[in-house]
C-alpha cells in the first residue's frame, strides 16, 4: 500500500522539502506569504506522489506526478522570486535550482516509464 516509500524520487522530494523549509523560514517578516507559498508547493510535490501512487492505474498517478512538476516549477519560481528581493544567496539559489532539476528529471522519467 505505501509502495511510494521505495521511490527514489519520493525520498529527493523529502530532502528538498526540508531543504525549501529550512531556507524559507530565513525571509524576512514581509515576505511570509512567500514563504509559506514555497512551503506549500515544495510539500506538494511530495504529497502528490504520496497520494498518486495509491491510484488504481498508472494513468491516474500519472496525473499526480504531473501535478508534483508544476509544483516543482512553482517552488523554483518562488526561489527566482526570493533571489530577486536578496532574501536567498545566489549559491543557496543554485542548489536549490540543481536539486530541482533533478528531481523534475527524475519525475519527467518516472512519468514517461508509466506510459510505456
Amino acid at each position: 500500500m505505501l509502495r511510494y516509500r521505495n521511490f527514489k524520487v519520493y525520498k529527493d522530494a523529502k530532502d528538498f522539502h526540508k531543504l525549501t523549509v529550512k531556507l524559507a523560514s530565513q525571509f524576512s517578516g514581509g515576505f511570509n506569504y512567500l514563504s509559506n507559498q514555497i512551503r506549500r508547493s515544495s510539500l506538494s510535490v511530495v504529497l502528490n506522489i504520496a497520494e498518486g501512487s495509491a491510484k488504481g492505474s498508472d494513468k491516474d498517478f500519472n496525473c499526480y506526478l504531473k501535478n508534483s512538476l508544476g509544483s516543482m516549477s512553482e517552488t523554483l519560481a518562488g526561489f527566482e522570486i526570493a533571489l530577486e528581493f536578496q532574501l536567498i544567496s545566489l549559491s543557496d539559489f543554485e542548489n536549490i535550482e540543481a536539486k530541482a532539476k533533478s528531481i523534475i528529471k527524475q519525475l519527467g522519467g518516472f512519468s514517461k516509464k508509466l506510459k510505456g
